[in-house]
């Protein structure tokens, strides 16, 4: 008969590898999906900018019709077809460095706001030179004089004895 307590009996030690399949995408996986994604997305908005830059160019010839059939001045037109054509071609090009966002807006003001040339021509009641430029603090003093100058070429701003007027809208 056997003895029990003499039977040996090998063990392997070695941990036992199981395997599971994960259901987490690896890192290669999700930059992958990020890549589509981006892709996809930079599609979609090329054709929308395409979109609005043929919108855009419509919306320029129609100005430039309604501008030789209205009886506006041919100073006061606001753009020129070289100027729209600049724009057309920087807006069809696919990269290098986009346009700047707030460019028509000063940083001291809310785009809201009136511009300097509204502001200084409010200003002007009665007013000095160097009033006007206290009176605009957020606002570099050579813009405000810019504003002030092209109002008086203009007609708007009428200069008496070192002041400042406004003349009616009427005139």
């Amino acid at each position: 008969m056997l003895d029990a307590s003499k039977i040996i009996i090998p063990i392997d030690l070695k941990p036992v590898k199981a395997t599971m399949p994960t259901t987490t995408p690896t890192i290669l996986d999700q930059i992958s999906a990020e890549k589509t994604k981006i892709s996809e997305r930079l599609a979609r908005l090329d054709t929308d900018r395409a979109a609005v830059a043929t919108r855009l160019t419509d919306l320029e010839t129609a100005e430039r019709v309604l501008s030789r059939v209205s009886k506006t001045p041919p100073d006061r037109r606001t753009t020129s077809a070289a100027t729209a054509a600049a724009k057309a071609t920087t807006a069809s090009r696919g990269r290098g460095r986009p346009p700047r966002v707030a460019a028509s807006t000063s940083a001291g003001r809310k785009p809201s706001a009136p511009s300097l040339g509204e502001r200084v021509l409010a200003l002007a009641t009665a007013r000095t030179r160097p009033e006007l430029y206290l009176a605009c603090p957020n606002d570099r003093p050579n813009h405000v004089g810019i504003a002030v100058q092209r109002h008086l070429r203009a007609g708007r701003i009428q200069e008496r004895d070192g002041k400042l007027f406004a003349t009616s809208p009427a005139t």
